[in-house]
């Protein structure tokens, strides 16, 4: 990312984030050329509520510019799992990039958590700009430029979720059928692990997606939190997606499970004052599609049958609730200060309210 628009997500690190940028630099420069001498600038990515991401800036050397790379680490106070494993989330980027052209470059991964705190990677970072709440100025509010980029948005999604896992040496990261089933059973457990008493307990709607369950539809390689501001956009037209960034949650699984989880994010025109509250992207613009249409738009390009989508949407949502609750439990314990976590809970309830609705249309 550069220019002024980028600038908008860089910030200051916050002090529970904080880490030796000088110990950072040191490892760096012992396995990466070009890093030039003298103390590099750390900065942060604002926006996300699980991996951090950081941007260090080395000073220019006599000839070349500011190299500037990406870092990414868990959180303090993170359990291990997936979502945190930075090993799983390097590799899986570096034999993915050679078939998916958007894959940021890894370039060193650090797994012995006494230089920083934790394990951590480093990759190149990709030029162009990120969408948040407002779209960047670079890209504009023109209903034409904003329905072309959906559809590219999902001609790379299909894209990714029609690459050969097994010749991608892929198939791995995957536990294969039983997807839906497992999916179900391990974030109901996240969420009863996680409930705090200010919360619903979600017992019907976790009933109603067990007893809804669909068979597994098919198997691929899937992001599981593909939303425009996980992209970087070009700044000039016609914005191509440079890359699709934030790889911690992605598996082999089912692509309409993909779907689902991904459309909780999709804002609408009409969506009340606190699904707004919540916002991660301009979807809401005019040249946007509606989640129904982006819906079956997916299914005309894939192939896919969208008809019975209610319980993916319901998962989805599920979902939704529960990394909220995980990130507002780890609040309440102390884990993080982070003040934008302090009233999570209320997205929590209105993704219950929003879950009921959805189980009685269907």
């Amino acid at each position: 990312m550069a220019g002024a628009e980028a600038d908008r997500r860089i910030r200051p690190v916050r002090a529970d984030d904080a880490l030796d940028a000088e110990a950072l630099a040191g490892w760096l420069r012992e396995r990466l050329d070009d890093l030039g001498e003298g103390s590099p600038e750390l900065r942060q990515f604002s926006g996300g509520s699980s991996n951090l991401t950081y941007l260090l800036r080395f000073p220019a050397r006599e000839g070349s510019p500011a190299r500037e790379l990406v870092i990414r680490r868990p959180p303090r106070g993170a359990r291990r799992g997936t979502a945190h494993d930075m090993a799983r989330e390097y590799h899986l980027q570096r034999r993915l990039r050679p078939r998916f052209r958007y894959v940021p470059e890894v370039l060193a991964l650090c797994e012995d958590a006494a230089v920083i705190g934790s394990p951590f990677y480093a990759m190149e970072r990709v030029e162009g700009v990120v969408p948040g709440r407002r779209m960047p100025a670079a890209v504009g509010t023109d209903p034409d430029t904003l329905g072309a980029l959906s559809e590219r948005f999902l001609a790379v999604w299909s894209e990714l979720h029609g690459i050969d896992v097994q010749a991608a040496g892929l198939a791995d990261i995957g536990r294969g059928p039983g997807y839906v089933e497992r999916q179900v059973s391990q974030w109901s457990e996240r969420y009863r692990r996680a409930r705090t008493r200010n919360v619903p307990d979600f017992e019907r709607v976790m009933r109603w997606l067990e007893d809804n369950r669909p068979p597994d539809s098919g198997y691929c390689l899937i992001h599981n939190d593909f939303r425009l501001d996980n992209m970087v956009l070009a700044e000039r037209p016609p914005h191509e997606i440079n890359a699709v960034v934030d790889w911690e949650l992605a598996t082999v699984g089912d692509p309409l499970m993909d779907l689902g989880c991904s459309l909780v994010y999709w804002l609408e025109r009409g969506d009340g004052r606190i699904a707004r509250r919540f916002k991660r992207q301009p979807t809401d613009l005019p040249g946007f599609p509606t989640r129904e249409q982006l819906v079956r738009r997916y299914g005309e390009i894939t192939g896919r049958d969208t008809e019975a989508f209610a319980f993916y949407g319901v998962f989805g949502l599920f979902r939704l609730a529960v990394i909220a609750q995980q990130i507002y439990h780890r609040y309440c314990e102390g884990a993080t200060t982070n003040p934008s976590f302090r009233f999570f809970w209320i997205g929590v309830r209105y993704a219950h309210r929003r879950c009921l609705r959805m189980m009685r249309a269907a």
